[in-house]
């Protein structure tokens, strides 16, 4: 402990023992008439007392102040000591009287509140009431506080005399408080440091008391001098002085007590590594903050980010150096003035990471949130797990939208913000309360991961509809697209307002080859017919084993695994099964010893998350280090097997062309089963995916991807492998109801565009409005608008006004459309508001109108069945085939009610058991309605036996099948519940009514709802 820690230390003993007559008081020299050898006398007598009774403590060190001066007034020195904390139980008062509340020490304190109650008008405040102290409790007063050796001495030099609100109450030398007050009662200020939360500002300050930066100084503090009126009046001056002396008792014992109280209290401790490690990082900010702001060519510490970010890209992912290519797109001129950006690289090019890097400027540096973009729920949650710790250690919050996930509005933060990972819908839904909300302004940067998915039916038009959205509606939010498959990259650029980035860079080199019966050939764009002989595959088959694998398929796997891995794409899920089967029997028995007890584990843990059961073929397969994986496993079983193939446990997968577009899992060699995706040709865009997975940076020096085919298939796979990538064109129009429909429904309710003018504006400015040549050849893109508004009027979404505005008229002869057109507006009706909170399919609102309708009529309460098929989606329906025997077989074994909620939806027996029988049937049935209630059969099992297994054997239905149905459902019910909370109908609200009373019996079956995030194996009941 220092010399200037101990030199604060008070004893009270001492100052009992020496406590001089008020006479002596009233003589007391000054700190200016001391003489330096009464100091060191006082000084030494003191420290004799006080040297047995050391206590623990803990330094907090005085901020500097500037003196204040008031007018007319003395000046004096008050410098404010350093404190600490005394552990120790030892009274600290002894037999000292107190004082009373209209002390001048009490007065001190209530200054000490004002001036922490006011902290941004501090010298104001200070002055007045300082002021308003000095002329109501001294007269001719002046006080001098002196730090002097180990000790603070307080000095008057005349008589103190309080004023209260009648009389003067005249202090005796015994009750004088002014000369021992306790030192954690004096007052002091101290400035405020800045918070490392605050990314530097530097007007920005905090009051800490356990700060060790602070200095100390003498501040002096001027006294007015203010006459005050004696009283001689003896009987009433014993009077006051009885009941001040009671009142001193008791403010004793309670600042005794208090004091006791905060002497036990423990201070917290606090790690200087810690804080040194803070305020780097805060510094770091600043100074890429202000890097930012100005434009320069100094980027800081890393890419204008913390160097503590890249501290951790080293400790989670490995990565040490960028790729030059990385370098070159994070320094271009677009990218500093934040203009939007798409830039292409093949697969594994690392396009991810400058993605992340130019996030992280964003929610660190520019102090906004984040939104990323991704195709599918897997993609989410790697992406959510590997970002997560980023999250925690550089101060962001990291939020899922993927399922049933996601918060909307979401939640508004003051400090930190926010990375909101979503998928295409989630991401959709989560724009649009945004801009509903009136936030859209709070989102900086928009990241699209597979860019080129724009094109892909329903979801790109969703897709296109949010950037839409987004530009039409922020001008401050940044776009980044990325993708590895992009063509028509022009079209692209003048929809978003893009600058293009490209390069052919990978950090694996990939060899293409082709397999034609025994012969491997390389593809070469420069040979004659696009490929050159290679090799002539080397495996000894007998004529049983060219029965079973007549395409080699064992001879191509077995030159890679087990030490390196390999990805099987298989045309369908069937196929993938028996694939990995196949190969299983053929391959050697040594295969089994290689990493044996892992495999073992991993059999075990999937036994543990599906109840004891395990599918066959994986039991079979596993031991080999070989796995099948598609959409028929459920979440948990696929995730399981991508981590024992990312560790090595697994070395071969026989997958479907969705592990392509999904998690990041590559290998060293790819094979392509056939040239086909289920019964469709492959096209380039897919057959860029699949082999772009081959080649592990890091771990290969090549990738090799080998596609099988037939000498029936030879040209069209020459053409494949030469042509250009396809282009991607908008599904506005082609997704109709999906598409143009709901996205002017949303506009209207959302309020961006409501008269027609604006929403023909809006228009010109998608995908599809740049694209409105090649895509639109006999009808206008006003032609369209028109139509698409005349649709969702007739059907009771809309609701149109007439309106005319000169801005109108002069749009109206920009556009040449009928002057009665262009003079309405729309709004929204309760119809189509239901429908687009509730995020029904346009195609689906009138069918759950008029089900709700039929059900309010008959609604079956006597089970769950009729409710289970009031939710199940429409969509899923759709795509249904049921097994006729099956069907019948769990119609047969319904109650009577239950059959009766069949007849009600407008299914019979008769109809089922023909079906099966495969007899003619005359009578028209609804097919959708026929396969819907399938599907409620299949929910309604799940509800009952609550098991996914049993469940499937019983409907031979793939278990990641009913995963997924149950995961519609779930969304599906949420939907229906908004849909009616907003529909505001009687038919509605009466429905409402009779369902809302059976909570937790009947309406628990409403939503279903996995836990886990990962796909639940039995539903979770909820009571609404």
């Amino acid at each position: 402990m220092d010399e200037g820690c101990s030199r604060i230390r008070r004893r009270v003993s001492v100052r009992k023992r020496n406590r001089p007559s008020l006479e002596s008081v009233s003589a007391a020299p000054t700190a200016a008439e001391l003489k330096p050898g009464d100091e060191e006398k006082e000084e030494e007598d003191e420290e004799m007392v006080a040297g047995s009774r050391r206590r623990k403590t803990m330094d907090v060190q005085p901020v500097e102040v500037q003196p204040r001066h008031l007018s007319n007034s003395p000046e004096f020195h008050v410098p404010f000591p350093t404190f600490r904390n005394i552990d120790s139980e030892e009274d600290l008062f002894g037999d000292y009287d107190s004082f009373a509340e209209n002390s001048f020490l009490a007065q001190v304190d209530d200054l000490e509140q004002k001036y922490l109650q006011l902290p941004e008008h501090r010298k104001h405040a200070t002055d007045h009431a300082t002021e308003d102290l000095c002329s109501e409790s001294i007269k001719h007063n002046t006080l001098s506080m002196t730090t002097v050796g180990d000790c603070t001495e307080l000095k008057i030099d005349e008589h103190t005399k309080n004023q209260s609100g009648h009389d003067e109450v005249s202090i005796e030398p015994a009750t004088d408080v002014l000369y021992d007050i306790p030192s954690s009662q004096v007052l002091f200020f101290e400035n405020l440091y800045n918070s490392s939360n605050d990314l530097g500002d530097p007007s920005t300050e905090e009051r800490d008391w356990n700060s060790s930066s602070h200095k100390t100084v003498n501040k002096e503090l001027p006294i007015n001098n203010v006459e005050q009126p004696q009283q001689t009046d003896e009987s009433s001056s014993k009077v006051r002085t009885s009941s001040d002396a009671n009142r001193r008792k008791s403010l004793k014992d309670h600042l005794k007590n208090t004091m006791t109280g905060n002497a036990k209290a423990q201070t917290p401790v606090f790690s200087r590594t810690k804080q040194l490690k803070e305020t780097l990082l805060s510094e770091e900010i600043n100074v890429a903050k202000k890097t930012i702001e100005s434009s320069l060519d100094d980027l800081g510490p890393f890419y204008s980010l913390p160097s503590k970010v890249r501290d951790l890209y080293v400790q989670f992912k490995g990565i040490e150096k960028l790729y030059e290519w990385q370098h070159a797109c994070l320094t271009l001129n677009s990218v500093q003035e934040r203009k939007n950006l798409i830039y292409s690289l093949p697969t594994s090019g690392g396009k991810t990471l400058v993605a992340e890097i130019l996030m992280l400027q964003e929610l660190l540096c520019r102090r906004k949130d984040v939104l990323m973009i991704l195709p599918y729920v897997a993609i989410v949650q790697e992406k959510i797990s590997g970002l997560s710790t980023f999250g925690i250690e550089l101060g962001f919050f990291v939020e899922e939208y993927a399922g049933s996930k996601g918060k909307f509005p979401p939640i508004k933060r003051r400090e930190k913000k926010s990375l909101y990972i979503a998928t295409i819908e989630k991401g959709h839904s989560l724009v649009n309360s945004l801009i509903e909300t009136e936030r859209i302004n709070s989102l900086g940067l928009v990241v699209v991961d597979e860019l080129h998915m724009i094109g892909e039916g329903s979801r790109g038009a969703i897709l296109e509809m949010t950037l839409a959205k987004i530009l039409y509606t922020s001008k401050t939010t940044q776009i980044i697209g990325m993708s590895a498959t992009l063509n028509n990259v022009e079209d692209l650029q003048e929809f978003l307002q893009a600058e293009y980035y490209t390069s052919q860079f990978r950090p694996v080199e990939l060899k293409e080859y082709l397999k034609i019966k025994d012969a491997i050939y390389e593809v070469d764009s420069k040979a004659e017919n696009g490929m050159t002989f290679s090799r002539l595959l080397n495996y000894k088959y007998s004529d049983t084993l060219k029965k079973m694998d007549p395409d080699h398929l064992v001879a191509l796997v077995t030159e890679v695994i087990p030490n390196y891995s390999c990805l099987v794409f298989c045309p369908t899920k069937k196929n993938c099964e028996n694939v990995a089967a196949m190969i299983c029997k053929i391959l050697s028995k040594e295969y089994l010893k290689h990493k044996e007890k892992e495999k073992h584990e991993v059999i075990k843990n999937l036994k543990n998350i599906s109840s004891g059961n395990l599918c066959p073929v994986l039991k079979h397969t596993i031991p080999f280090g070989v796995a099948y994986h598609h959409s028929g496993l459920t979440s948990d079983e696929r995730k399981l097997l991508e981590e024992a193939y990312s560790a090595g446990v697994l070395c071969l997968f026989t997958c479907t062309s969705t592990l392509a577009a999904g998690v990041n899992l590559p290998a060293r060699r790819v094979i392509l089963r056939a040239p086909y995706v289920a019964k469709e040709f492959l096209k380039r865009n897919q057959y860029k995916q699949m082999i772009g997975r081959a080649g592990r940076a890091g771990i290969d020096s090549t990738g090799e991807s080998i596609l099988i085919l037939q000498e029936k298939d030879k040209q069209q796979v020459l053409e494949l492998i030469s042509r250009p990538l396809e282009n991607c064109y908008s599904q506005l129009v082609q997704e109709f109801t999906k598409g143009i429909q709901t996205l002017f429904l949303s506009l209207i309710g959302l309020k961006i565009a409501t008269n027609l003018g604006d929403i023909y504006h809006f228009m010109s400015g998608t995908f599809f409005g740049v694209q409105q040549k090649i895509l639109l050849k006999e009808r206008s893109l006003w032609e369209i608008t028109v139509e698409s508004l005349r649709y969702l009027t007739e059907k009771g979404l809309l609701q149109k006004d007439t309106i005319l505005t000169e801005k109108g008229l002069l749009q109206k002869d920009t556009i040449h459309g009928s002057e009665e057109e262009f003079q309405y507006s729309f709004h929204i009706t309760k119809l189509g508001r239901a429908s687009f909170k509730g995020t029904i399919d346009l195609a689906y609102c009138d069918s759950l109108y008029r089900d709700l309708k039929k059900g309010l009529e008959g609604l079956v309460l006597e089970s769950l069945l009729h409710l289970i098929y009031l939710t199940t989606p429409y969509d899923m329906a759709s795509q249904c085939n049921p097994d006729w025997m099956i069907y019948f077989r769990q119609f047969s074994q319904l109650s009577p009610a239950e059959q009766n909620v069949a007849v009600l939806v407008g299914v019979s027996e008769n109809f089922i058991g023909k079906k099966a029988s495969g007899q003619a049937i005359r009578k028209k049935v609804d097919k959708n309605i026929v396969n819907r209630l399938y599907l409620s059969f299949v929910l309604y099992t799940l509800l009952k036996e609550t098991n996914i297994w049993s469940v499937s054997e019983k409907f031979n239905m793939p278990r990641g099948y009913i995963q997924n149905l149950l995961s519609g459902a779930a969304a599906f019910s949420s939907c229906v519940l908004h849909f009616c909370e907003l529909c505001r109908t009687s038919l509605v609200a009466q429905w409402l009514r009779i369902c809302l009373p059976m909570q937790g019996t009947r309406v628990r079956s409403l939503v279903w709802e996995d836990p886990t995030g990962r796909g639940a194996t039995k539903p979770v009941h909820h009571n609404y």
